[in-house]
């Protein structure tokens, strides 16, 4: 059995404690304890939330813990000395250290992210960049890993890391009961973007996000206008009018950017070659796919490749 311990702090945040639900709901899915779970604090005791609740702790004192997470505080203030020593010696005596969303800052503040890549909400990166030049902030993340160091986006990213965690321990079977059983639409990889096209389109009709949902999940296909109002159940004309009413982009365009949100994620994960992440996407080929990433992202799909160390024949 791993024991897992989180550490939080007065005003902490409560979706903190949403983040353990991926190791409680590992334990029923396993029908057996794989994970002892514990809420750690300096002094013990009842520790307020930022949201009308307390939770009620063990004061922490040696780390003889599998796992150590630290939760972030909403008001901005640095982690006390002590829990800047015990994530110190945490991060020499348990098997990895994790810092969820701006809990981050804990271990920056620790010296624990000097030299290492870390993420953290999107809305604070620049903030660690600028107080902390040593790390190499990505905030386009969901999560990371280096070395035994974890580090999460924020707020429902802590759970895509914890998840994350459970597929490290146990294997990608469980951790896909697991999300079955937290009812997750889509569980996010660690390198899948902190913004996501999906979100960013937000239609207001359940029509024009079920023509969505149909891109999604056939990116393969060549997706013309006729099938997107089809799937909507409206004709082409009302489909392309309600379509940029309600997302502000062609469909031509969205679905551009699902193609590369889907093509960039498999990219990272180095499973596939370039040519069949062109195909797996609609894409077609890698000139396609290549002009698309030059023209949105920057770079081209080989150069985030090499970024992410895959082995996979380009």
């Amino acid at each position: 059995m791993q024991s897992v311990a989180l550490i939080v702090r007065p005003d902490f945040q409560v979706m903190s404690l949403a983040a353990l639900s991926a190791f409680e709901f590992a334990n029923l899915a396993a029908g057996e304890k794989l994970y002892d779970i514990s809420v750690l604090s300096e002094h013990g005791g009842l520790v307020a939330s930022s949201l009308f609740t307390s939770v009620d702790t063990q004061q922490f004192n040696k780390t003889e813990f599998d796992t150590v997470l630290i939760s972030g505080a909403m008001d901005r203030s640095s982690a006390s000395s002590g829990i800047h020593s015990f994530l110190v010696e945490a991060n020499a005596d348990s098997r990895r250290v994790g810092a969820l969303c701006v809990g981050a800052f804990a271990l920056a503040e620790s010296g624990l992210l000097d030299g290492r890549r870390a993420t953290v909400h999107w809305a604070r990166a620049k903030e660690m960049r600028d107080r902390f030049p040593a790390i190499k902030v990505e905030e386009d993340r969901i999560f990371i890993i280096d070395g035994k160091i974890w580090t999460s986006a924020g707020m429902t990213a802590a759970l895509d890391l914890t998840i994350g965690m459970v597929e490290k321990d146990y294997g990608a079977a469980l951790a896909r009961t697991v999300s079955q059983r937290l009812v997750l639409y889509h569980r996010r990889a660690g390198g899948q973007s902190q913004h996501s096209a999906m979100l960013e389109l937000s239609p207001s009709s359940d029509r024009i996000q079920q023509s969505l949902d149909f891109a999604r999940k056939n990116l393969r296909r060549d997706l013309s206008v006729e099938d997107l109002a089809d799937a909507a159940c409206l004709s082409p004309r009302q489909f392309s009018r309600s379509f940029r009413e309600q997302t502000g982009s062609s469909p031509a365009k969205a679905i551009e950017n699902l193609r590369l949100e889907a093509a960039r994620l498999m990219i990272e994960q180095g499973r596939l070659t370039l040519e069949a992440v062109a195909s797996e996407t609609g894409f077609g080929d890698r000139e396609r796919m290549r002009r698309a990433f030059l023209r949105v992202y920057g770079q081209s799909p080989q150069s985030l490749r090499r970024t992410f160390g895959s082995n996979a024949d380009v």
